[in-house]
């Protein structure tokens, strides 16, 4: 098959940490063609839809783990599979590349479907499962954050659509930063703000699961760095080798079938304690732990499903 990356430059990846390489890696050793472009090379031209990017062959060599062929411009109905791979954050220009991308549905399988992408952002979609998820809100207005705050104590605020860990605070008790918090957040962002109960649970780690067309194939444990609230790796969060337990698989199979429905052939749901934090549909990551730690190819199942869909 003809495989077309939409993602982040491929050429400063870590190969031994990024999904996106992995999956690639993968899809070589299957014998497919890989192409790569960014969102930026991304065009409605006249009915088609265009990239311009490379042809590609991927190493497990970093720093000469991709290489490029000439530049190309390609109509995306002509290839099989599309990756939708970019990392947040959510903006008009992520949502944008899924309008362009939807246009593509019944000509090119597009992985996670963009439609559902879109309107299941990370911090939404957990919305309908409030019995899984700590207390939550959602608001732009200061006094309506002040009076969640007033009724839990101790939370979490942060961005609606950030990512890695990026503009996450802790706010407990006894902070005094949340009005100065907010002036700055609405200062650079019309966007609202999201604020959750914090759950202590986190201290022995966020627990990040990865469902296969809605089937859970594992976990990794995702620890905060001394004197530090956030687990994501990118901050400094330390992968832990963990199981499934009973709570995680009765989660997984309440949200499973929906995604399973809606096209999300790989998922990375956030677990701290027993709750539900992030289903994160748009460039989740994690395969390579998990396989490190439990010795499975979490990146063929991906490719098994994507195949027998086709």
């Amino acid at each position: 098959m003809k495989i077309a990356f939409q993602m982040d430059p491929i050429q400063s990846v870590n190969i031994n940490a990024d999904s996106s390489f992995r999956l690639a890696e993968e899809a070589q050793a299957r014998g497919h063609e890989l192409f790569f472009y960014s969102p930026d090379m991304l065009a409605y031209d006249e009915g088609r839809i265009l990239a311009t990017g490379h042809w590609f062959t991927v190493q497990r060599v970093q720093g000469d783990h991709a290489q490029l062929g000439p530049v190309e411009q390609i109509d995306l109905a002509d290839v099989d599979v599309v990756w939708l791979r970019q990392d947040p954050p959510f903006d008009m220009h992520y949502i944008t590349s899924t309008h362009l991308l939807d246009r593509l549905k019944g000509k090119t399988l597009v992985v996670n479907d963009p439609f559902w992408v879109r309107n299941y952002p990370e911090k939404l979609l957990v919305l309908d499962f409030p019995d899984l998820t700590p207390p939550t809100m959602i608001a732009r207005d200061l006094a309506s954050i002040k009076a969640f705050k007033a009724r839990h104590g101790d939370v979490i605020l942060k961005p609606l659509y950030g990512n890695g860990g990026a503009g996450v605070f802790r706010l407990d008790a006894n902070d005094r930063n949340l009005t100065s918090l907010h002036e700055l957040f609405t200062g650079f962002s019309r966007e609202p703000l999201i604020v959750q109960k914090f759950l202590p649970d986190v201290s022995a780690g966020d627990k990040r699961v990865i469902l296969v067309d809605g089937e859970a194939v594992g976990a990794i444990n995702r620890v905060p760095a001394e004197g530090e609230t956030r687990s994501n790796m990118h901050v400094g969060g330390r992968p832990e080798k963990i199981g499934l337990t009973e709570r995680d698989l009765e989660i997984c199979a309440r949200i499973g079938p929906l995604l399973k429905e809606k096209g999300q052939v790989f998922v990375g749901i956030d677990v701290i304690g027993t709750h539900l934090t992030e289903i994160n549909v748009t460039s989740p990551t994690g395969i390579q732990e998990l396989e490190r730690f439990d010795g499975i190819n979490v990146a063929e199942k991906i490719w098994q499903a994507i195949e027998a869909k086709l």
